[in-house]
């Protein structure tokens, strides 16, 4: 005969009120077990390190209130001696949903106290439930990682757990966006989730990524590098391209989660939030006339050029320490999300090389993604001459940021500075491939090649015949640039729209994303294309 008293029910049926308050005080004691995570010693190591625990970077980033936890009870399913014995609720990965200023969003967090935050097969099952459920309700996906890796005791196991990750972030892309904060170590296997997601947040001196550890490189290659010389975010940030933002400290990381959702739709479906203005939209900028030198090989600084045209001069600015030559970031005209990608001419004179043209490609097919319209801002030379450049894969990698563009069905907006030379004319954003309203400068250069380098292959031979060969070669030179490069050619072609001055670059922007609010353009219907990855 089984025992009432056990099932909290009484003979009338009715729940027992002595037994029901024991049921609530045991859930309370679980939910507060699972809080702990590896408990208050490893909590305390993990605060020693200058670093916040998982719960508390939940508490940073979410809207106050707002987190709703999921499987706060799962615990690990390993049988080896040395696990058996120890199963932590949650297995070390938070998992649930919550609400950054007020729209909802999907979340991990991995728990470093609980085994060093390394991923088990129910650990996986966890993130893998969060990420379906994103899809499922259109909503983006936020990672706050600090993982050892596959939990070794677990053997394949583990490895099958990243997989189905891995493929939950593929299917995932270009559906709803997907951000990684990389917020302690994340080794191995770990880094390939974050490499798969929209943006990567680091924190520098805290945070690393490697595939191999400074012990086996040393071990295989004789090679000595610390941890932050090999995988920090610096290095990332600066010379892999890996990572896109570096934060002085968590707070600014997850800070910077907040800001970039803030210019991002929901989904794939939704167009980016609308927020109310406060700048005029009408506002011109006179000192904008006189920004470019009059002297076409003397640099200037391209972010000055959109902090005076959008909205506020409010420019947030996307892997700002990786192939400077080019800047990409988010902003707002008229309250409307755009994403910017601009030469810099302070950089390699802004012409394009491997990292830029690849920095820019993934931009351009993010925007497309969500429906981000495109404003380019061009002063490009053309793309960087040199051998290593030709070794590297110039031709393939300045082919992915052509077929971005070409691609790409938002509304795409391009003003033309100052130069805008050979292929790299053709590759940003021209009217050839689908640019939909472009403007010039007085000050544009559109032609072939610039007037130095064209009057020193066409017109050599009177050059050299000339008693005075420099000046020729400057008449010359200035009769090339009267001839062929100035705005007025292309306009005369229809390749841009209008020839306008500088200080009105502003309005007319916004009066074009207007006009293209409504735009609907399409690619041939296929399974999917081949870019030259």
């Amino acid at each position: 005969m089984q025992d009432v008293s056990s099932t909290g029910a009484s003979q009338n049926g009715r729940v027992s009120a002595v037994t029901t308050s024991q049921q609530i005080e045991r859930l309370h004691q679980m939910r507060a077990a699972s809080r702990l995570g590896g408990g208050p010693a490893r909590i305390e190591k993990q605060h020693a390190s200058r670093k916040l625990t998982a719960r508390e970077r939940l508490e940073v980033l979410l809207d106050p209130g707002s987190f709703n936890e999921i499987d706060a009870f799962v615990t690990h399913r390993a049988t080896d001696p040395g696990l058996a014995d120890q199963r932590i609720l949650g297995d070390g990965v938070v998992t649930g949903w919550g609400k950054v200023d007020g729209r909802t969003i999907f979340i991990y967090a991995q728990d470093f106290t609980v085994f060093g935050g390394t991923v088990s097969e129910t650990h996986a099952a966890k993130i893998c439930k969060i990420m379906d459920l994103a899809l499922k309700n259109g909503a983006p996906v936020i990672g706050l990682c600090e993982s050892g890796g596959a939990r070794i005791q677990e053997g394949v196991v583990s490895l099958g757990g990243y997989a189905d990750i891995f493929l939950r972030n593929t299917l995932a892309s270009g559906v709803v966006p997907q951000i990684s904060a990389i917020m302690g170590p994340c080794a191995g296997g770990a880094v390939y989730s974050p490499a798969l997601t929209d943006f990567i947040v680091m924190v520098k001196e805290t945070s690393n990524m490697f595939i191999t550890g400074p012990s086996v490189i040393k071990a295989v290659t004789h090679e000595d590098v610390t941890f932050e010389e090999l995988g920090g975010a610096m290095t990332h940030n600066t010379k892999s391209g890996v990572a896109h933002f570096a934060a002085e400290n968590e707070e600014e990381c997850l800070y910077i989660i907040r800001r970039l959702l803030s210019f991002m739709p929901q989904n794939n479906l939704e167009d980016p939030p609308i927020v109310s203005c406060s700048d005029d939209p009408g506002r011109m900028d006179p000192e904008l006339n006189d920004i470019v030198p009059d002297n076409p090989g003397k640099p200037y600084d391209m972010k000055e050029v959109i902090t005076r045209i959008v909205d506020n001069g409010d420019f947030f600015e996307v892997a700002e320490h990786f192939a400077q030559n080019i800047i990409i970031g988010f902003a707002r005209f008229n309250g409307r999300a755009v994403g910017v990608v601009a030469q810099q001419p302070n950089v390699l004179a802004g012409a394009l090389d491997i990292n830029a043209s690849v920095k820019a490609a993934r931009f351009v097919r993010f925007c497309d993604c969500f429906n981000i319209p495109i404003v380019t801002l061009e002063d490009v030379p053309g793309f960087l001459p040199g051998v290593a450049q030709e070794h590297g894969g110039i031709i393939r990698h300045g082919a992915k940021l052509l077929y971005a563009y070409c691609e790409a069905t938002v509304p795409k907006i391009t003003i033309i500075t100052r130069k805008s030379y050979g292929g790299a004319y053709c590759v940003m954003s021209s009217k050839h491939i689908r640019g939909d309203v472009n403007y010039a400068w007085p000050t544009a250069e559109i032609a072939v090649m610039d007037g130095p380098g064209a009057v020193n292959v066409v017109m050599k031979r009177e050059i050299e015949r000339s008693p005075d060969p420099e000046a020729t070669r400057q008449r010359l030179i200035d009769e090339y640039r009267e001839r062929f490069a100035n705005p007025y050619i292309a306009a005369s072609r229809g390749f841009i729209d209008d020839v306008i001055e500088p200080r009105e670059t502003r309005p007319r922007i916004i009066a074009a994303l207007d006009l293209l609010k409504n735009k609907r353009d399409t690619n041939p219907p296929k399974k999917h294309a081949n870019m030259p990855l």
